[in-house]
C-alpha cells in the first residue's frame, strides 16, 4: 500500500472532500488524525475507519484558527504516534456576497480559516517533519486559486494564497526532505457548495438550475462535478510523490473548468 506507516494529519476531516481524503489514505495503509472543529463528528468517523483497521485512525478537535488548538492537537498526534508524514490542511468555508456588502467579519473569518489556519498547521507541523527528515504539507486551494468568480472575494483571494504559500513552504523544505503542493478541485458536491446554489441563485437573480448548469459546471467538458475521490486520488498522488521533484507545484482536478 502507498502509505504504509505513514501518519497523516487531515483538517476538516470529519466530512466531505477531508473525509473522503482520509478514508482514502486510510485505505491505503497509513494511521489518519481525523481533525476537525466539531470533535464529536471527528470522533465517530475515526471510529467508523477504526473498526476497519483497529488504532489507525485519531479524532483531534480542533479550530484550526487557533494557534493553541493547532499546536495542541499536532502534539496529541506526536504523542499518539511519534511522527507526521503528511500533513493536509483542507478546512474551509464559504460565505458569498458582493464585495461592497462584504461583512469585514466575514471577510476576516474566511482567511484566517483558509489561510490562517494553513499557516498554523503548516507550523506546527515542520519541526517534526525536519527532524524526521522528510514529509508532505498539501493545501486544499481550488480552481479558485487559478481564476476568480463573482461574489466570493475573500475565498478567491485566499486560495491565490495558498499557492504562494505552497511555493515559500517548498523552497524552505527542501533542504530537510519536505515538499508543499496544491489540490485545486472543481466544484465538488458537498454541503458546502449546495449551499452555494440557492445564495448564488439568489445574488444573481437566476433560477437555482442556472447556478448549476451555468456557473458551476458551464466551463466544464462535460457538465459534470468533480467527485471526492477525484480529489482524493490527487491528494494520494502528492501524498505518496516524495522526491523534490515535484513540490511547490499545484494541480486542477475539475473537468476542464480551469485549464493550464
Amino acid at each position: 500500500m502507498k502509505l504504509d506507516n505513514k501518519v497523516a494529519i487531515i483538517t476538516g476531516a470529519a466530512s466531505g472532500i477531508g473525509f473522503g481524503i482520509a478514508r482514502r489514505y486510510h485505505a491505503e495503509g497509513a494511521r489518519v488524525a481525523i481533525a476537525d472543529r466539531n470533535g464529536a463528528a471527528a470522533e465517530a468517523v475515526a471510529a467508523q475507519l477504526n473498526a476497519i483497521a483497529p488504532g489507525r485512525a485519531l479524532a483531534v478537535a480542533m479550530d484550526v484558527t487557533s494557534e493553541d488548538e493547532v499546536n495542541a492537537g499536532v502534539a496529541q498526534v506526536i504523542a499518539a504516534w511519534g511522527r507526521i508524514d503528511v500533513l493536509v490542511s483542507n478546512a474551509g468555508v464559504q460565505i458569498v456576497n458582493p464585495i461592497e456588502s462584504f461583512a469585514f467579519s466575514d471577510w476576516k473569518t474566511m482567511l484566517a480559516i483558509h489561510l490562517d489556519g494553513a499557516f498554523l498547521t503548516t507550523r506546527a507541523c515542520l519541526p517534526h517533519m525536519y527532524a524526521q527528515g522528510g514529509g508532505a504539507v498539501i493545501l486544499m486551494g481550488s480552481v479558485h486559486s487559478k481564476e476568480a468568480s463573482k461574489l466570493k472575494a475573500p475565498y478567491v483571494t485566499a486560495k491565490h494564497g495558498l499557492l504562494g504559500l505552497a511555493k515559500v513552504i517548498a523552497k524552505e523544505g527542501a533542504a530537510h526532505g519536505v515538499r508543499a503542493n496544491v489540490v485545486c478541485p472543481g466544484f465538488v458536491r458537498t454541503p458546502l457548495v449546495d449551499r452555494q446554489i440557492p445564495e448564488q441563485a439568489k445574488e444573481l437573480g437566476i433560477p437555482e438550475e442556472e447556478v448549476v448548469k451555468r456557473v458551476m459546471l458551464g466551463q466544464t467538458v462535460d457538465g459534470e462535478f468533480t467527485t471526492i475521490e477525484d480529489v482524493a486520488e490527487v491528494a494520494l498522488f502528492f501524498a505518496g510523490f516524495e522526491t523534490n521533484a515535484l513540490t511547490g507545484q499545484s494541480l486542477v482536478v475539475s473537468h476542464g473548468w480551469f485549464m493550464e
